[in-house]
């Protein structure tokens, strides 16, 4: 089982040379085609400010979308070729969301980055991770803004409770953690009697994963008074995880798909790589 088609979003912020780096490994440890995507945003101008500011002033904004494209083109043509991989370069006129939606559904992995509030790639890009996660219908790895991975995988974490969502995030990732050092399945706050743990919370996971060849062990925590993210978040820590598989649950709210509090928390203060799946 390997990714053979992975597609990894493009832009001119801070981490996406770190963000490159690891598709770029990803597709060569995988011998995958590569797809880099940048979405040139049209500028978003109101019709009454456009009245006073000029055709030069949207003309110089249109040019900077195009130059920044450029940029990054050149940075990901250069990476694939030198490591040898095969690839593709796709800049297209969209949403933001949208854009990467559409492209995403034909890959069988996104990799992403956190939303940075230093860098402004769009309209839209504070809630692009949030609800590309829960529409895409593929997995998507999302990189933090700061840092590099150069070892990725080799120590992972499940965040596991059983569920569909969990079990579907842990199968899709299992390319990441072939070769791991270390796997632990954690189980927080784990209710017995629900049907879904067995008699050893994660004990069941771990068997399915060894008939892939990874070892993993089962893990669980018991602390109702800690928020689970936070919790998550420190045995990462405290373990040198390098990188958390999770699912990604979401809830109603008005017309609007929404992701939940511990979803959130982890995108928010994520401190390593996050495959999230819905």
């Amino acid at each position: 089982m390997a990714y053979k088609d992975l597609l990894v979003h493009m832009d001119n912020g801070r981490s996406i040379k770190s963000r490159l780096n690891i598709a770029v490994k990803l597709a060569a440890d995988n011998d995958a085609h590569l797809t880099g995507l940048y979405v040139m945003t049209r500028p978003h101008v109101p019709q009454f400010i456009q009245a006073h500011i000029g055709e030069e002033v949207l003309e110089a904004q249109r040019s900077a979308i195009i130059a920044g494209s450029k940029k990054a083109e050149e940075l990901f043509i250069r990476t694939c070729e030198r490591e040898g991989v095969k690839y593709e370069w796709r800049s297209i006129e969209d949403d933001l969301f949208e854009g990467i939606r559409l492209h995403t559904r034909y890959a069988d992995l996104a990799i992403l980055g956190q939303y940075d509030p230093d860098n402004s790639i769009g309209e839209g890009a504070d809630s692009l991770i949030d609800r590309l996660v829960l529409s895409a219908g593929r997995p998507v790895l999302v990189i933090p803004y700061v840092g590099e991975y150069p070892t990725m995988g080799s120590r992972a974490m499940v965040a596991w409770d059983g569920g569909r969502l969990a079990a579907r995030a842990i199968n899709d990732a299992i390319p990441l953690i072939q070769n791991s050092k270390l796997v632990e399945v954690l189980a927080i706050n784990p209710k017995a009697g629900n049907g879904q743990h067995g008699d050893i919370p994660g004990a069941d996971i771990c068997l399915h994963l060894a008939r892939h060849g990874i070892r993993a062990d089962a893990e669980h925590i018991i602390s109702p008074d800690v928020d689970p993210g936070n919790l998550l978040l420190s045995r990462a820590a405290d373990q040198s995880i390098d990188l958390i598989i999770m699912g990604a649950y979401g809830h109603r709210r008005l017309r609007e798909l929404v992701l939940g509090g511990m979803t959130h928390h982890i995108l928010k203060h994520m401190t390593v790589p996050v495959l999230m799946d819905h």
